[in-house]
């Protein structure tokens, strides 16, 4: 276990000055925070609108289809995020008037984004405009076929563009060329969030509305919330004011049924909702339906108005999950059953991994491809079989090296392998031609040794440092569970030497401690650890507020140990 321990800015002085907890002040200016401005999540700290790229021209078009009772018809993307945007946008568009459904393309027959085969399905319901949420900036073509059929395309997306932008299209993106929006870092339903805000100023400015006020969009955060997490974006200020202000709402049972529905059928308490919740209790049951069946039984559930509505959907969605996890466990087993075989990693010569069966589920690609990354520590693709002529794949990577700008390279060097792709640094989907599968990872591995050190392919373990007597406490614990941790903002962790003066193996294969440091008795779990821990270890940790009949108290949950 390599532990290296992050560095602490002198910021942190100037937080402990303005009155932040030393403990805390070392986790802030560790994760960036050089000031307590950039601790101030409330909603008046969010950026204007204005300096959102053609947020103007957007507002214009969706106030006159609002005007004209025009048909509007939002195209969705089939995860988290898309379904969230999606049941953004239909909720604040119905708010202020406006008549407008929505279509979620199915992954397997369709694929990603506004394709122009999307766009007939969509002209069979006579939309006037278009809205893309969660994709569109790279649907030349789809873009064009709307045109052609004399339908006008709004496009909220935040991914990368490609080369050249949709035409015609009034495209709101904070990463497209010339957007002076200072968070590049919204998801797709932050911008649809962001598009809503400036419809409501201009309907305002118009006298639109008859209180003079307009809707309270404040009430769509829960949702802005769910989808921003679940996406795994960067975490900056913006994005934690959102996420923040959307849970606020949830603990306070403000939330949305279909919200309440999918938290209820995972056994977890409203009250006590985290971001974690957000990323590993209700985003993967909602994914759940994008990836194995329909992404529309998610959005009906997140459009529900009423308990009744929502339950039945919410265990649907529960259900796909299990299933979802079935394949999953399958399909981990035999990549890595293949990994092994095939002996990739032997004396850590591979700096990729590029792995495949024709029969593995395309739905389920990712998740794999996340749970080989994190094993393997590498950079990591999944292929399944989308066609006789086509492998559909999906791609995670570690720091330090940008999967979709790789993947761009690759392209550049090794025309004809790659068909489409599109991403993020960490996360990337792509299709190939299935002859070109060694050809592509060929090229792959050969971008990644030119990119990525060879150090850089042993993991390590970030740690906050340690903590002295006294200051592991449940006031430390209800704090840090209260704040907003996730990608780019990651959860605290420790580390420190400790006696293991008990322990016993709990659950399915866990180990219960009992670690003792400076005169200090800690209660502590490993999981996953069903072996004999040595007497003295070295642990890195993190702190966690336990909650067991009423009673709170501090639990260490061990990341990884040494003996010390």
């Amino acid at each position: 276990m390599i532990i290296t321990r992050r560095a602490v800015p002198d910021t942190a002085q100037t937080l402990i000055a303005a009155g932040v907890a030393p403990v805390l002040a070392r986790i802030y200016a560790a994760r960036g925070i050089a000031s307590v401005a950039e601790l101030d999540h409330s909603l008046a700290a969010l950026p204007d609108f204005a300096s959102l790229l053609n947020v103007d021209r957007a507002a214009d078009r969706l106030a006159m289809a609002i005007a004209r009772r025009e048909r509007i018809l939002i195209v969705a993307d089939y995860d988290a995020d898309g379904a969230t945007a999606c049941a953004v946008g239909l909720r604040g568009l119905r708010m202020m008037g406006a008549d407008v459904e929505f279509l979620v393309p199915n992954r397997f027959e369709f694929g990603y984004g506004l394709t122009p085969e999307i766009v007939a399905v969509a002209a069979q319901r006579e939309p006037r405009l278009i809205v893309t949420v969660d994709n569109g900036v790279a649907s030349v073509d789809g873009v064009a076929a709307a045109a052609s059929r004399g339908i006008d395309v709004l496009v909220t997306d935040h991914h990368l563009p490609g080369p050249a932008l949709p035409e015609p299209a009034i495209i709101v993106n904070p990463n497209q060329p010339g957007c002076r929006f200072p968070s590049k870092n919204l998801a797709g339903v932050g911008v649809m969030f962001y598009v809503l805000c400036a419809l409501r100023a201009r309907l305002r400015d118009t006298g639109a509305f008859a209180d003079g006020a307009g809707p309270n969009l404040a009430a769509l955060l829960d949702l802005v919330a769910l989808g921003t997490v679940a996406d795994v974006v960067c975490l900056d200020q913006v994005n934690r004011i959102l996420v923040e202000q959307g849970l606020a709402r949830i603990r306070t049972a403000r939330t949305q049924p279909g919200i309440a529905a999918l938290f209820a059928v995972a056994g977890r308490d409203l009250r006590r909702a985290t971001a974690g919740d957000l990323g590993f209790v209700a985003g993967p049951r909602l994914n759940a339906a994008g990836r194995l069946a329909d992404m529309s039984v998610g959005i009906r559930c997140l459009l529900a108005t009423t308990d009744a509505q929502a339950q039945p959907l919410a265990q649907e969605l529960d259900r796909l999950n299990r299933e979802r996890r079935d394949i999953e466990a399958a399909m981990q087993e035999q990549a890595l059953a293949e990994v092994e075989a095939a002996h990739a990693l032997a004396n850590d010569h591979a700096y990729t991994l590029c792995v495949h069966r024709p029969q593995w589920h395309p739905g389920v690609v990712g998740i794999v491809a996340s749970r080989l990354k994190d094993r393997y520590h590498r950079p990591v693709i999944v292929f399944a079989q989308s066609s006789a002529t086509e492998l559909r794949g999906s791609g995670r990577s570690i720091a330090g090296f940008h999967l979709r700008d790789a993947l761009d390279l690759v392209a550049k060097r090794a025309p004809g392998t790659l068909t489409r792709f599109g991403g993020h640094a960490h996360a990337a989907g792509l299709s190939i031609p299935a002859d070109a599968l060694a050809r592509f990872a060929e090229a792959f591995e050969s971008v990644a040794r030119e990119r990525l050190p060879a150090a850089a392919l042993r993991p390590t373990h970030d740690s906050d440092g340690e903590l002295r007597r006294g200051e592991l406490t449940l006031e430390l614990c209800a704090t840090l569970r209260a704040q907003v941790w996730g990608q780019g903002f990651p959860p605290p962790a420790f580390d420190g030497s400790f006696d293991v003066v008990a322990q016993r193996i709990v659950g399915d294969g866990h180990a219960k401690l009992t670690l003792e440091r400076d005169g200090e008795r800690h209660s502590a779990i490993a999981f996953r650890t069903p072996g004999t821990l040595p007497t003295r270890i070295r642990a890195l940790y993190r702190p966690e507020l336990n909650l067991w009949n009423g009673l709170q108290s501090v639990e260490l949950v061990i990341e990884g140990y040494a003996a010390d």
